[in-house]
């Protein structure tokens, strides 16, 4: 699953970046809930993602980043897709890779999330759908939905 916006201007240098992340789930009471990070009192809620520190393999950054976001311990089920989108920054065009996976938590605190964010929580998966930020995040959400539970919540 790919989703990208326009393109900065085209005669300035690009810069090709990537980072890795997930859709963390749980199931409670045959409900699907995910873990998403909030910041500024809930005017972002996002997945947990991140750029790889050196030697790192995409999966090796998805399962730190995830972890040290949301203070959970987790494991990857599966690869989910990826998006790329572009900004500039500094007059340099970047294009950005983001790599999924679905993933699920062995233990670990919500509370024990690093500064980044102000707030980590539950939701329940139609709902976390209305209060991301993020739209090209939604649709991971919706393709984790649809390989743990068989379709995508409406």
């Amino acid at each position: 699953m790919a989703s990208s916006s326009t393109a900065p201007r085209s005669d300035s240098p690009v810069e090709r970046l990537f980072s890795a992340g997930g859709v963390i789930y749980r199931m409670v009471d045959g409900r699907m809930e995910v873990a998403l990070c909030g910041r500024g009192e809930g005017a972002l809620w996002a997945l947990p993602k991140g750029t790889p520190e050196p030697g790192e393999t995409v999966e090796q950054t998805a399962l730190r980043e995830a972890s040290e976001e949301t203070g959970l311990q987790v494991e990857i089920e599966a690869p989910l897709g990826d998006i790329n989108y572009w900004f500039q920054h500094d007059g340099i065009r970047c294009f950005k890779t983001v790599h999924f996976h679905l993933m699920r938590p062995l233990g670990g605190a919500l509370d024990m999330h690093d500064p980044e964010f102000d707030v980590v929580r539950w939701f329940p998966v139609d709902e976390a759908l209305r209060v991301m930020t993020y739209a090209n995040e939604t649709a991971m959400v919706r393709a984790a939905a649809e390989r743990v539970l068989g379709s995508a919540p409406a």
